[in-house]
C-alpha cells in the first residue's frame, strides 16, 4: 500500500485498486476490490493504525464484482454507510442480475466471480452532489450506467476515476473497454472529467498519476471521439 497524498492510500488487490481516505470523521473506502479480500483491507487499515470500525463510509464507483466484492461483509462488520448511484443500485442490491458484458473474456470472468448483494444506504441521484464533506460525486456513465467518479478537495484535488480511465507508467489511458456498457458514453465521460481541475488521479486499474494529473487526463481525452 502506498500513500498518494496526505491521508489518501492506494491498496492493490491483484489487478484492482481500493482506496482509503482518512478524514476527521473516520475512514472512507472507495470501492472494495475482488471478493474474499476483506482480510487484506483490514490488514491495510491496521498498517495505518486504523481499525475496521473506523470505516464510516464506502463510496462505490460502479456495480462490477471487482469493485463491490467485499462491500456486504465490510458494511456488516464496520457499520459503514454505503453510497452508490441509483442506476447501478439494483445490481448491487441483487434486485437484478448484472448485464452480460459484450466481450467473451469479460463474460467468463463475470460468471466465475460474484459479489454478495448488499443494502445501499444512500443513493446518488444528482450529478456533482456532495455525498460527504470534501467529496463531489461526478456521474460518469459508460463503463456502467451508474458509474460515479469522486473528487476530493485535498492537495490540489484528487480524482477517484474508478473505471472511467486507467493509469499506466505515469500516463492516463483506457480502462478495460471490454467490460464497458457504452463506449461512446464512456468517452464523453472522460472528456467531462478532463474539464475539471485536479493534481492527482487514482484509478480502479493501474497506478496513480500525480502532479497536474489533469494535463495527462486531457491528453488522453484528446484521443477520443467527440473531443
Amino acid at each position: 500500500m502506498r500513500e498518494v497524498v496526505d491521508g489518501v492510500f492506494e491498496l492493490s488487490l491483484g489487478f484492482v485498486n481500493v482506496h482509503l481516505v482518512v478524514t476527521d470523521d473516520g475512514v472512507v473506502l472507495i470501492d472494495t476490490g475482488l471478493p474474499r479480500r476483506s482480510a487484506r483491507i483490514e490488514k491495510a487499515l491496521h498498517g495505518i493504525d486504523r481499525q475496521l470500525g473506523e470505516v464510516r463510509t464506502i463510496l462505490l464507483t460502479h456495480h462490477h464484482f471487482d469493485h463491490t466484492g467485499n462491500v456486504a461483509d465490510l458494511r456488516t462488520r464496520s457499520g459503514a454507510r454505503v453510497f452508490a448511484h441509483a442506476a447501478d443500485a439494483p445490481v448491487i442490491t441483487g434486485a437484478i442480475r448484472p448485464p452480460a458484458p459484450r466481450k467473451l473474456v469479460a463474460r467468463v470472468a463475470s460468471k466465475m466471480m460474484h459479489a454478495e448483494p448488499t443494502k445501499i444506504d444512500q443513493l446518488i441521484t444528482v450529478d456533482e452532489s456532495e455525498p460527504l464533506p470534501g467529496f463531489t460525486a461526478l456521474h460518469t456513465p459508460g463503463h456502467t450506467r451508474g458509474h460515479v467518479a469522486y473528487m476530493l478537495d485535498r492537495a490540489g484535488g484528487v480524482l477517484f476515476a474508478g473505471d472511467a480511465a486507467a493509469g499506466s507508467k505515469g500516463e492516463v489511458t483506457s480502462a478495460p473497454r471490454a467490460a464497458a456498457a457504452d463506449l461512446a458514453e464512456l468517452d464523453r465521460s472522460v472528456i467531462k472529467l478532463a474539464s475539471h481541475e485536479f493534481d492527482h488521479a487514482v484509478f480502479g486499474h493501474g497506478p496513480a498519476v500525480s502532479g497536474r494529473a489533469v494535463d495527462r487526463f486531457r491528453k488522453y481525452a484528446e484521443t477520443l471521439q467527440g473531443a
